[in-house]
């Protein structure tokens, strides 16, 4: 893995060591280069944890996008080209954390449902966040780092 790649999945993990939801880790490793404050970027990510707050789109997917997003920009008027710029780059990482992971889907990639009581106190009890979700972090941290450096 290239320094910089391990760097920036080192940093991404400590944030979400640290107590960061998996959105908020993949969007504040970023921050700072793509000009937007920590704080706003931990508030903004926050409801996009444990898969949009409980097993939908995992977290560090919506992270990444917002990351995408704020690095490629788009819409609005004249803004078509880098909007659709944006969307094929967004593709783009599904692809390649699809082909990684095999979904997009927090509960897939956990192998429980965290939008029930029953799944998400089974995840805790068996440590998936810490576990599964590390990885997650770690490559989805990886795989942005290419994309926006190289």
């Amino acid at each position: 893995m290239d320094q910089d790649v391990a760097d920036v999945s080192k940093i991404a993990v400590a944030h979400f060591a640290a107590g960061c939801n998996c959105a908020q880790s993949m969007l504040v490793s970023f921050a700072a280069e793509l000009g937007l404050e920590t704080q706003t970027a931990i508030r903004l990510a926050t409801g996009f944890g444990v898969g949009m707050a409980r097993g939908g789109v995992c977290g560090v997917v919506s992270g990444a996008v917002m990351v995408l997003g704020l690095a490629g920009g788009g819409g609005g008027p004249g803004g078509a080209a880098r909007k659709a710029a944006t969307y094929a780059r967004t593709r783009e990482f599904y692809d390649q954390f699809i082909d990684r992971h095999g979904s997009l889907i927090c509960r897939d990639l956990i192998g429980l449902d965290p939008s029930v009581s029953e799944g998400l106190d089974q995840a805790r009890r068996e440590h998936r966040f810490e576990t599964v979700c590390v990885k997650l972090v770690s490559d989805a941290a990886a795989i942005l780092e290419i994309m926006l450096h190289t």
